[in-house]
């Protein structure tokens, strides 16, 4: 009985391998450069699964400086939860694009000082109608820590056509003594569906998991909006950083399906 099992489990694991291996065979990557504004191109790695069904633009956390190299390499910050699940996003049938900073902020502060400004959200606008001239599919938002502060402020700036389909705020910053955190921003202006992301023990105190359901509360016109919470997975380093439960660190199989699950579902 035993022996069957064995054989039976191992059977199972070759077979997700293979499968894992033919969804990597069928994406194709490339680094794109597009004109946002006069004289400012943005950069971003692209991730093209065979037929997806939706797109995500994922903007990482911290001063978001990616620096993306031709080969699609990073410079800083390939640790990060949005940057190093990219492959998983495509593997669930989603076409993904990385946003850098962009060519005008590539040098120290990067995106900090940046995120909630007209210039940022005409970048993103630039991105998201690339994105659905190549997909002519949903494009979602999809932003971790400091990220979230532009998918916030982009949706409530940008609607309609312009805007995005649909956002994902993954430990959001929702305390700033430095600026504007999300639950400030008029949020009663984004009337697209939003997924809340956040881990029940984030140490980081710009994101303490009590302060959520103010966030929630505040997405009255959202027709569709969910809190996902998380658990487990393991805490390593600041408490801010990427290893630690407020980058969902020993989760990525576990929470990025589920985004993708609900992206798809709307």
């Amino acid at each position: 009985m035993r022996s069957i099992a064995r054989h039976w489990i191992a059977g199972f694991l070759i077979a997700l391998i293979a499968w894992v291996s033919q969804a990597h065979a069928q994406t194709t990557q490339k680094v794109v450069d597009i004109l946002t504004r006069p004289g400012v191109t943005q950069r971003m790695l692209v991730l093209s699964p065979s037929a997806p069904k939706a797109a995500v633009i994922l903007l990482a956390g911290g001063h978001g400086g990616l620096q993306i190299f031709p080969n699609g390499s990073f410079n800083w910050g390939a640790g990060n939860f949005l940057v190093r699940t990219r492959q998983l996003f495509a593997d669930q049938g989603l076409m993904v694009a990385v946003v850098d900073a962009p060519s005008d902020r590539q040098s120290p502060p990067y995106l900090s000082g940046f995120r909630q400004t007209p210039a940022h959200a005409a970048d993103l606008k630039a991105v998201i109608a690339w994105m659905r001239e190549q997909s002519r599919i949903p494009v979602w938002l999809v932003g971790t820590s400091r990220g979230t502060q532009s998918v916030a402020y982009v949706a409530t700036e940008l609607t309609g056509p312009e805007g995005p389909d649909g956002i994902v705020l993954t430990s959001t910053i929702l305390v700033d003594t430095a600026g504007r955190p999300v639950p400030a921003m008029p949020l009663a202006k984004i009337r697209v569906p939003v997924l809340v992301v956040h881990h029940e023990q984030d140490g980081c105190r710009l994101c303490p998991f009590a302060s959520v359901p103010v966030l929630m509360e505040k997405l009255d016109n959202a027709p569709k909006k969910e809190l996902l919470s998380i658990k487990g997975g393991e805490s390593r380093g600041d408490a801010c950083e990427a290893m630690a439960y407020h980058g969902f660190n020993g989760l990525d199989r576990e929470v990025v399906p589920q985004i993708a699950a609900w992206i798809l579902a709307r």
